[in-house]
């Protein structure tokens, strides 16, 4: 039995252990009631809970470092928690409750901000929506954006790599990082806050933890990456009969606007459905229903002129080739937010419509119209009448293909055909060149999908760092491998 299941096998951390941590952090601020761990051990979906011996609350970098050098001695297990908002159970216990959660959310100081260099340092903890405050009030742009960014944590976004709309423009999380301050498996701190955008010194250590979902350290701050504040943004939406016509959109915006092009969301006419049905105050832009749609935005460093001109040229050439059956274009902040709340309440109204199955996956732009047009109907016949809720990022290749039920089926019946779903999705993205997830992570919940499809030369690969970093197991067990 190797030290991460002895370690599970425990069921229960030591007494001696809790009082360790309530020295470390202070009785307060290690929670080990059912009512005060509750809020802690549920993923933001409801499709799980979890147990803990312990929810640990430190407020200081040393503090975190001390916990972990505990849970080592002791062999406890942790799980690290941001924001609580991922989708694959990354931060989530597993039912044992042999691990501890130690949770971030108190380290959430931006410790400095630097417009000269553009860059700012952070904690872990940092809500994400603050951090963009925090920039725009240096004069700065931090353009990562999701729809979950009121509550998320930077730790967790650099945990999971994540993505968002901008990812066109600005890259993922990773390339908006320059440096980090992780603790080690050992309790130790590695101090890599360097801002610094050549740095050839050996093996880049920022980008082994990025995207590592706390398995092999914990990420405890980073510098993040400033970019400067457009001068303006304008944002359109397009209708289209289909998506091979929305990658034509694609290139045309790409070849006429260049970098401008910040945002291009693909939105099937049944996501936009459900949003109407559930969220019918929202703007109803079109007088009829078209295939697809798809939201733009441009920013433009010069002026609101010229970034006019932009869609404009864009917008006219898509018209005359027949890429585009009708646009409208957003003439106010206001206009504009209600079109990108057409985009972000898309899974609002899938929660309140029902549960789904939910694949986060990417694809070579190039074939992502060839995806969904062999791939749906494979979904149908499968399963008759399920019905694709397909949305997500078109400029990077990244899909939210997300599967609801059957009218008149039930979600329990639904969900159990969870696997034979992913078989389906799954194995269809590998025929494309894709991957499994773009931007939510594995966690627990694709564990075993990674499994199926990783190569047996990546996997043992995974491992061997895995096992040198972390030889007693003890990093976010269960997730990932």
């Amino acid at each position: 039995m190797n030290a991460e299941s002895s370690a599970a096998a425990a069921g229960s951390a030591p007494a001696e252990f809790l009082t360790e941590c309530r020295r470390i952090a202070g009785a307060a601020f290690v929670l080990t009631s059912a009512d005060d761990m509750a809020p802690y051990l549920t993923d933001w979906r409801g499709r799980f809970t979890g147990r803990a011996a312990a929810v640990l609350r430190p407020s200081t970098v040393p503090q975190v470092a001390a916990l972990v050098a505990a849970c080592a001695q002791w062999r406890v297990p942790l799980v690290p928690q941001g924001g609580k908002t991922g989708l694959v159970l990354g931060g989530i216990p597993d039912a044992s409750g042999a691990a501890v959660v130690l949770s971030l959310a108190r380290l959430n100081t931006v410790r400095a901000v630097d417009p000269v260099n553009r860059t700012m340092t952070v904690d872990a903890g940092c809500i994400l929506q603050h951090v963009q405050e925090a920039a725009a009030q240096a004069g700065c742009l931090f353009p990562l954006s999701l729809a979950a960014e009121g509550s998320c944590t930077i730790g967790g976004n650099l945990s999971t790599n994540a993505g968002g709309t901008a990812v066109l423009r600005y890259g993922n999380t990773r390339e908006l990082c320059l440096g980090l301050e992780v603790v080690t498996p050992q309790g130790e701190i590695w101090d890599g806050l360097r801002g610094l955008r050549k740095d050839n010194t050996g093996y880049d250590l920022r980008d082994l933890f990025i995207g590592a979902e706390g398995t092999l350290g914990i990420i405890t701050g980073a510098v993040l990456k400033l970019h400067p504040q457009p001068r303006a943004s304008i944002t359109a939406l397009a209708a289209l009969p289909s998506p091979a016509h929305a990658l034509r959109l694609l290139s045309t915006m790409q070849d006429r606007c260049g970098a401008s092009l910040t945002a291009f969301e693909l939105m099937s006419s049944f996501c936009l459905q459900l949003v109407a049905r559930h969220f019918p105050q929202l703007p109803k832009p079109f007088t009829q229903e078209h295939g697809q749609y798809v939201l733009l935005e441009l920013s433009s460093s010069e002026s609101e002129q010229h970034a006019i001109a932009l869609l404009e040229t864009g917008i006219g050439a898509a018209l005359e080739e027949g890429s585009i059956s009708d646009a409208v274009v957003a003439n106010s902040v206001a206009q504009s937010a209600g079109l990108w709340q057409l985009r972000e309440h898309i899974p609002l109204a899938q929660a309140a419509d029902g549960k789904n199955i939910k694949h986060d996956i990417s694809l070579p732009v190039s074939r992502i119209a060839d995806f969904i047009g062999v791939t749906a109907p494979l979904l149908e016949q499968a399963f008759p009448g399920c019905q694709l809720v397909c949305f997500g990022h078109l400029g990077d290749g990244n899909l939210h293909f997300n599967v609801a039920p059957p009218p008149g089926i039930s979600n329990e019946d639904f969900l159990s055909k969870q696997d034979r779903v992913n078989r389906v999705v799954h194995d269809s993205v590998m025929d494309f060149g894709g991957s499994i997830s773009a931007e939510h992570g594995i966690g627990a919940l694709k564990r075993e999908e990674l499994a199926h499809y990783k190569s047996a030369v990546e996997l043992n690969m995974m491992r061997a760092i895995k096992a040198a970093l972390d030889p007693l197991g003890i990093m976010n067990p269960g997730k990932i491998l």
